[in-house]
């Protein structure tokens, strides 16, 4: 298997929503890793830079059309551009990575697109509210009963969050794939959610 994590950025995308899982795949806290489990690479539609909701570039490592077909994981990164026809070109990657038992990630709008495609059917999921995600999906989504209003749900290798739960985001992927013990990965989340002078206390 291919040990490349695949980040789907579209114009316009959220930035913060990938920081923390892709810090915790390529460094340990202190340092960079130097032989990490994981690669992350940037998927966006073409090789040209891709721009995000604050203004940053990023030149991507694949495009739509060059991406490799074996990957550890895909993640849905949220912004705007998921409400763009360009995100249509997303839909076949993702029903790719189901077909082959992938692990996949989608938060924010990133989970609502993949509610308006029916990929969060027969699983348990979150995202950025129940009516967003009927909004989205219209009669693609049918799957209202397994919404569970919490940061994040992981159900049968799919991960979906709302915008504000990066840290749970990225803990659930981690702990997917298996990035570090379920021990440090905890002991991670704790410190970035209650903050350094919370656990350590003058």
């Amino acid at each position: 298997m291919n040990n490349e994590i695949l980040y789907v950025l579209l114009p316009e995308y959220a930035a913060h929503e990938a920081v923390f899982l892709s810090e915790a795949i390529a460094s340990d806290g202190t340092a960079m890793k130097e032989q990490p489990k994981y690669i992350n690479k940037v998927v966006a539609p073409t090789l040209e830079p891709v721009s995000s909701i604050g203004g940053f570039h990023t030149v991507p490592d694949y495009s739509f059309n060059t991406m490799p077909d074996d990957y550890a994981a895909l993640v849905l990164i949220g912004g705007f551009g998921w409400l763009k026809p360009v995100a249509e070109q997303v839909e076949p990657i993702v029903r790719h990575a189901i077909d082959h038992g992938k692990i996949i990630g989608a938060i924010c709008n990133g989970a609502s697109f993949m509610a308006k495609h029916g990929f969060l059917n027969g699983i348990k999921h979150t995202g950025n509210g129940l009516d967003q995600l009927k909004l989205w999906g219209c009669d693609k989504y049918t799957n209202s009963d397994g919404y569970i209003h919490t940061q994040a749900v992981s159900d049968n290798n799919i991960v979906t969050a709302n915008g504000s739960a990066t840290l749970e985001f990225a803990k659930e992927l981690l702990l997917l794939l298996e990035n570090d013990t379920p021990e440090i990965i905890e002991m991670n989340y704790q410190f970035n959610k209650q903050g350094f002078c919370v656990l350590f206390p003058g």
